[in-house]
């Protein structure tokens, strides 16, 4: 075991006793709230036992803290993302929702008219309408969502997507390519398919 680890380990049982005395419990109420006998919740605490999942997670129950601050893991600071808008140049405003370097991408997009330019590129594709009416081109293909739809499709596909008249708001999730094949239908779709 590395010497993060057994750091790490051996903070765990001081940090378990302040817990116990901050909330004001004795080690037999806490055996009654977790379920582990006195000598192993002692043991736990003095650093006599080494903590286990079985253990520490009706402790985490118990305590009402995570995991993570039982291990005395780091705090991930502050979890909001400041979004900063940026302008088209084409008219219209992306906002990014997550994270540039984030696995999956979120944009809110609010698009102006602008003239169709299909494009390609890897990844998965994913959009929903906020407001107004959204035209989507796949290769030779038109479809048109309104507020509530959504589309997904391979961005592989020649594609392009705009306002079907002067203005639509939409979320747009990009992400890394599926092995799944997608479906292209939105729920309006399959309504008038089945009527």
């Amino acid at each position: 075991m590395d010497e993060d680890t057994d750091s790490t380990l051996r903070a765990i049982g001081p940090r378990l006793r302040r817990l116990r005395r901050a909330r004001g419990l004795t080690l037999t109420e806490l055996s009654e709230r977790t379920g582990l006998s006195v000598s192993l919740l002692s043991r736990l605490e003095t650093g006599l036992r080494r903590p286990t999942l079985d253990a520490l997670i009706p402790l985490a129950r118990a305590y009402r803290v995570s995991l993570d601050r039982l291990a005395g893991m780091p705090e991930l600071g502050d979890p909001r993302i400041h979004l900063q808008p940026r302008r088209h140049a084409a008219g219209g405003v992306v906002v990014p929702l997550t994270p540039h370097r984030a696995p999956v991408q979120v944009f809110k997009h609010v698009l102006g008219p602008r003239a169709p330019r299909l494009v390609s590129h890897e990844g998965y594709a994913w959009l929903y309408v906020l407001s107004g009416r959204l035209r989507l081109l796949l290769d030779d293909e038109e479809h048109e969502l309104g507020v509530g739809e959504t589309a997904e499709f391979d961005p592989v596909t020649p594609h392009w997507f705009g306002p079907a008249g002067d203005a639509v708001e939409i979320l747009h999730i990009f992400g890394p390519r599926s092995d799944s094949p997608l479906s292209r239908v939105s729920p309006a779709e399959r309504r008038d398919a089945a009527g």
